[in-house]
């Protein structure tokens, strides 16, 4: 389960979501000009445009709108055999463009090579309710690979878009006036694979959403440098496009393929752990994204404790909101980019972060209540609150690593971590009493792990952990400080719903 390469003509990052510098970069909104049958235009890439604004560290300013040059729009509906002309290069809007761009940013490197690519680790389906038939086509100047596909059929503007496979939405755009990509949402598959959906008449998801196989995200659409309705699709491996494969085969451009997505797919559960009931050992738990959103804290030989509270699309914590000594469950939305602590019967909102930021919370200051705050990925920034409202900005890890916060050293105090999926490895952070920074890095799992801490032995520190969203496996290492490499006992439990 080791991560795989690209063929070495093929440029790929670590992440598909980073704003990429250098000449090979191309921007996510490069134009396509694809559409009826994916036989018109030439669509040339115009590199470095249309991305949002780098991302700012203060939340504030997360709220306004990227600023991409509005790029041209082509004719709608048939064009001469020979494709339209190509349109003049973008210039600066004049207006406000509509909608907004939520979550991370997406850039693709350029492809080079005609080589194939390897089968995903992901089980792709075509992006479309079961047994509808659909063509995909594609051309040696599509935008931004020829590995993308362009899907029609007779009558496909407004027809229903979905999930290729189980993920979460990390990019959705919405705005008709939206160059090149148009309206277009990005769902992360997990091993470093996504995929893309674009020229969106509608989009029907929110950013942090996760989805099944089958959840729609849209409809077909003609927005962004489009010349007729179609939907844009692209299987990705970090900023590359790769081969798609569909129900495990690759796809062959022109033919009309059935649609074999099917089945109900389990969204797998967000494992957490803390001290819920009371103990001095942690609890495992799992954040289970139904229609009614649930923590479930297991407590054998007991039934699991059930907390109703939040949305499918919100972001669990756990944490001391009020000092008693047990951890409450808190959810983060998005979109409102609002916290929701639960104390007892009472719920306290607190705004703060912008949209495309991760949830954490940990006791900053030691003082026994636990504060809130952010990690955002195009920045690698966490922006921890405290509880006067003030921000302590720290800058740890990479894009496509995820936060973990856990007194690594007994203190009291809240440290501060990340945890590369793509690797199994953990990146631990110390500060000492003089201010110096101690990185320590700890592998734990296999690739694909999702990262869980607690406090596993009553010992006052916290322990590293990892959950297997394939078999929801929790495996506990019991180490005399986490920071401490080299062989440790490890406890494993099934607990929570997988894949």
């Amino acid at each position: 389960m080791s991560p795989r390469s690209l063929p070495p003509a093929i440029l790929a990052s670590t992440v598909a979501l980073a704003v990429v510098a250098g000449p090979l970069a191309v921007s996510a909104q490069a134009r396509d000009g694809g559409g009826n049958g994916g036989n018109s235009g030439n669509g040339s890439f115009i590199a470095g445009t249309g991305l949002p604004p780098k991302s700012p560290i203060d939340e504030d300013k997360d709220d306004k709108d990227p600023k991409d040059p509005k790029g041209p729009k082509g004719p709608k509906g048939p064009q001469d055999p020979k494709g339209p002309k190509d349109p003049k290069g973008p210039k600066e809007p004049d207006e406000e463009l509509e909608g907004s761009y939520e979550g991370e940013l997406v850039t693709t490197l350029a492809d080079i090579s005609k080589k194939p690519t390897a089968q995903p680790l992901t089980a792709f389906e075509l992006p479309f309710p079961c047994g509808e038939v659909w063509t995909g086509t594609t051309r040696a100047s599509h935008s931004p690979s020829a590995r993308s596909v362009d899907f029609n059929r007779t009558d496909d503007l407004g027809a229903p878009v979905v999930a290729a496979a189980p993920g979460v939405v990390t990019t959705a755009v919405t705005g008709k006036n939206r160059p090149s990509y148009g309206q277009f949402v990005v769902v992360d598959h997990g091993n470093d694979e996504s995929t893309l959906y674009a020229h969106l008449d509608s989009v029907t998801v929110t950013v942090g959403q996760a989805v099944s196989a089958g959840t729609q995200l849209g409809t077909v659409g003609n927005t962004g440098n489009s010349y007729g309705s179609h939907l844009h699709f692209e299987e990705r491996l970090g900023s590359s496009v790769i081969d798609s494969w569909f129900h495990g085969l690759r796809y062959v451009y022109g033919t009309a393929q059935a649609s074999e997505n099917c089945g109900v797919v389990a969204i797998p559960d967000v494992p957490l752990a803390g001290n819920v009931v009371g103990g001095k050992r942690a609890e495992l738990v799992v954040f289970r994204r139904t229609a009614t959103p649930a923590f479930y804290v297991r407590r054998e030989p007991k039934a699991d404790k059930v907390i109703r509270m939040g949305t499918s699309s919100d972001q669990p914590v756990l944490g001391d909101w009020d000092g008693d000594g047990k951890a409450t469950p808190g959810v983060r939305n998005p979109q409102s980019k609002t916290f929701r602590l639960k104390t007892g019967r009472i719920i306290t909102e607190v705004k703060f972060g912008g949209r495309s930021d991760n949830a954490i919370a940990g006791d900053w200051d030691g003082n026994g209540l636990w504060e809130i705050g952010t990690r955002r990925a195009t920045s690698n920034v966490f922006l921890l609150r405290a509880a006067d409202g003030t921000k302590t900005k720290v800058r740890l890890g990479d894009m496509d690593d995820l936060p973990v916060t856990g007194d690594w050293d007994g203190d009291g105090t809240t440290d501060l971590g990340v945890y590369d999926s793509a690797t199994a490895t953990y990146t631990l952070r110390l500060v000492d009493p003089a201010g110096v920074e101690t990185l320590t890095q700890v592998v734990l799992g296999v690739p694909g792990d999702l990262p869980v801490v607690g406090d596993w032995d009553a010992n006052g520190t916290t322990d590293l952990g990892i959950w297997d969203p394939d078999t929801a496996t929790f495996s506990m290492r019991k180490a005399v400080k986490p920071t401490k490499k080299g062989p440790a006992k490890t406890h494993r439990v099934r607990f929570g719903n997988g894949r």
